[in-house]
C-alpha cells in the first residue's frame, strides 16, 4: 500500500472515496432478461459516488482532490480520470483490484439496471491501517480545503463508524463534512454531527425504520435529524423523479426534477451532492442552494458516465428550477 502524492492548488474541497468501482455501462435497446441482449454501446468510467462526485465538482471548476484507496491492478482508469480533470490523486494503492459495476441502461425504455459487487473486504488490521492512512492525509489536506465530502457504501471489514471518526477528526481540525451514505454508517456519522446529510427518501427510511410515503412524513422526519444533538445544519432528501426537498430548521423547499433528455440515471445523486458543495463555496441563499444542486442532477442525466456540461450550461438550467415552499 502506498501513496501517490500530487497536489493541485488551491484546494477546496476533498472527497473520501473507501469503496470505489469502476462503473461499466452497456447499453441495450429493449433488455430481455433470460435472453441472448445484444449491446449498442459500452464504456467503462472511474466511479464510485465520491469519484463520481469529485468529477462533477471539477467539471463546474471547482479545484478538488480525492483520498481513499484504488487497486493497482485496474488503477489507470482512475489515474486518466484525475490528470484530465485536474483533480488531486491522494488514494492508497492496495494491492487487490477496485471493484467492478455494471449498469445496464435500456435505451427504449429509460430505465437502467445496477449490479454493484461489495468491494474489496478488509481484515480488522487491514482496515484499521486504511482508517488511518488515510486519516492522516486527511489531517494535510483540510488544512487547504473548505468542505470534506464522505460519500459511497464502505467495503466489507470496514467499520460501521469509519464515517463517524472521519468527521469528528475533520470537524476537530476546523473542517466542514457532506455526508451522504445509507444504513449503519449513516446512522454511525449523524452521532458525530455531519454539517451536511443528503439521503435519499429510501435510506431515510431505512434510517428511522417506518415508511415515508408522504411529503409530509418526509419533511417531518427530516426535521427530525435538525432538531437531534448533534444535529446538521442542512438536510436534502433526494426524491428521485419528484425531484428533492432541502431542509434547514428555518425552511422547507421542494425542486422538482428539471426536464431533460435523459442519457442515464446513474451518478444523479452524487451530481446533486456536488451541487450542494458548490453552493456552499458560493455561500448561496437556500432556495439557490436548491436550484444549483437540482440542475447539477438534471445536467448529469443529459451525460453517460460522472460528467457535467459546461457550467454556464448548468448555470441555466438552475434558472428553470421553479421550488416550491412546503408548510
Amino acid at each position: 500500500m502506498s501513496f501517490l502524492n500530487s497536489f493541485a492548488e488551491p484546494l477546496q474541497v476533498v472527497t473520501v472515496a473507501l469503496n470505489p468501482a469502476l462503473d461499466q455501462t452497456i447499453e441495450i435497446a429493449g433488455l430481455r432478461l433470460g435472453a441472448v441482449n445484444r449491446a449498442q454501446r459500452m464504456q467503462i468510467d472511474a466511479g464510485g459516488k465520491a469519484v463520481n462526485v469529485a468529477s462533477c465538482l471539477s467539471d463546474f471548476g471547482v479545484s478538488v482532490a480525492v483520498t481513499g484507496q484504488i487497486g493497482r491492478d485496474n488503477a489507470a482508469p482512475f489515474e486518466q480520470l484525475f490528470e484530465r480533470k485536474n483533480i488531486a490523486n491522494h488514494c492508497c494503492y492496495l494491492d487487490s483490484p477496485t471493484r467492478i459495476n455494471t449498469k445496464l441502461v435500456d435505451t427504449a425504455s429509460g430505465e437502467t439496471t445496477d449490479l454493484n459487487m461489495p468491494g474489496p473486504e478488509f481484515s480488522s488490521a487491514a482496515a484499521t491501517e486504511l482508517l488511518e492512512r488515510v486519516s492522516q492525509r486527511l489531517d494535510s489536506l483540510v488544512q487547504h480545503v473548505h468542505w470534506v465530502v464522505l460519500s459511497g457504501s464502505l467495503p466489507p471489514g470496514m467499520p460501521e463508524d469509519a464515517y463517524a471518526t472521519i468527521t469528528r477528526r475533520v470537524q476537530a481540525a476546523g473542517g466542514a463534512v457532506l455526508l451522504d451514505t445509507s444504513g449503519a454508517p449513516l446512522r454511525a456519522a449523524l452521532a458525530a454531527g455531519p454539517n451536511i446529510v443528503k439521503p435519499n427518501r429510501h435510506e431515510l427510511a431505512e434510517l428511522v425504520g417506518r415508511p415515508l410515503d408522504t411529503l409530509d412524513a418526509l419533511v417531518a422526519t427530516g426535521r427530525e435529524l435538525l432538531h437531534g444533538s448533534p444535529a446538521p445544519d442542512l438536510v436534502v432528501v433526494s426524491l428521485g423523479e419528484d425531484g428533492a426537498l432541502f431542509l434547514t430548521r428555518e425552511q422547507a423547499l421542494r425542486a422538482p426534477s428539471a426536464r431533460v433528455n435523459v442519457r442515464g440515471t446513474v451518478g444523479a445523486g452524487d451530481a446533486m451532492v456536488a451541487g450542494l458543495v458548490a453552493a456552499q463555496l458560493e455561500n448561496l441563499s437556500l432556495a439557490d442552494t436548491a436550484r444549483l444542486a437540482t440542475a447539477f442532477a438534471a445536467a448529469k442525466l443529459t451525460r453517460l458516465g460522472p460528467h457535467l456540461p459546461r457550467p454556464a450550461e448548468v448555470r441555466a438550467l438552475a434558472q428553470r428550477i421553479n421550488l416550491s415552499a412546503v408548510d
